[in-house]
């Protein structure tokens, strides 16, 4: 019988400590028979320049709620979820991307964090700056699965464990904005072609204004297939993506274009 999983993606603006959104999605989920549901940067905290004006205890006690409330949402509807979360240990921020299950919680530290000056992430959190790990895998149903920050998407050394560990569906958390639309479709497609496995990108929705300059977070949610074709997108709205993706989609791209044969053969050549 044909391998399928069921993927889901909310595309939702910062929730804050209000929660309720999350329940009206999940019982709709739930009626599709959602596997996995991914949600993007900064929904469950605020944007980190609004963390820089807010006290540590208010973001641990809301990242703590929202980890409580997927933990039980997991098990109410047997949905495993991946969303990015801040930790906070000794009053520094951590960017962490969190899996919940129905059975365990288990946390990937970004690696790799937006280092420019008006987006300096690398500053504000205290993420070790180290030699390349290798990024959060699992499987389900016979995916394998890999999960990987936003940023992170630009850097090679992490693609290339895409193709080492065979990797099915790569899960992209973001918070993009700019107006930077067509670049993220381009790479994602590309990258889903070249490395065979489809790609879910979740990305948030909202505003922020930063000295008069307007931080506009434009969503463009979206399931990208092997084939490098865009199968499901939504726009510029509060929604939810659902869709079913299938094993044999990635083993037949990968045997059509050979890549990973090409080279095999030629491994410990001189």
């Amino acid at each position: 019988m044909p391998k399928e999983l069921v993927v889901g993606a909310l595309q939702l603006p910062t929730l804050g400590m209000n929660a309720t959104r999350l329940e009206f999605y999940l019982k709709k989920a739930d009626e599709r028979h959602v596997d996995v549901m991914l949600l993007g940067e900064y929904v469950l905290n605020h944007f980190f320049k609004e963390l820089m004006t807010m006290a540590p205890n208010m973001v641990k006690a809301q990242s703590k709620k929202h980890i409580e409330l997927l933990k039980n949402l997991s098990m109410k509807y047997d949905i495993l979820f991946i969303a990015p979360i801040i930790i906070i240990k000794q009053n520094k921020y951590y960017k962490t991307i969190a899996k919940v299950s129905p059975k365990s919680i288990r946390y990937y530290e970004q690696q790799i964090l937006l280092p420019y000056p008006h987006w300096n992430e690398k500053k504000f959190f205290s993420n070790k700056v180290a030699p390349l790990k290798d990024a959060m895998t699992f499987t389900v149903k016979g995916f394998k699965i890999m999960a990987m920050s936003g940023f992170e998407l630009h850097f090679e050394p992490l693609w290339k464990q895409v193709r080492q560990k065979k990797v099915d569906l790569v899960l992209l958390p973001t918070a993009s904005t700019f107006a930077s639309h067509e670049r993220w479709r381009e790479i994602m497609k590309s990258k889903a072609f070249l490395y065979g496995c489809y790609i879910l990108r979740a990305n948030r929705l909202g505003e922020y204004v930063d000295a008069n300059v307007s931080w506009k977070f434009y969503g463009d949610t979206m399931l990208v297939a092997p084939s490098g074709e865009v199968e499901m997108m939504l726009e510029d709205k509060e929604s939810m993506l659902i869709e079913t993706i299938y094993k044999d989609e990635v083993l037949t791209h990968r045997k059509a274009w050979g890549f990973e044969k090409e080279l095999r053969e030629r491994e410990g050549c001189v």
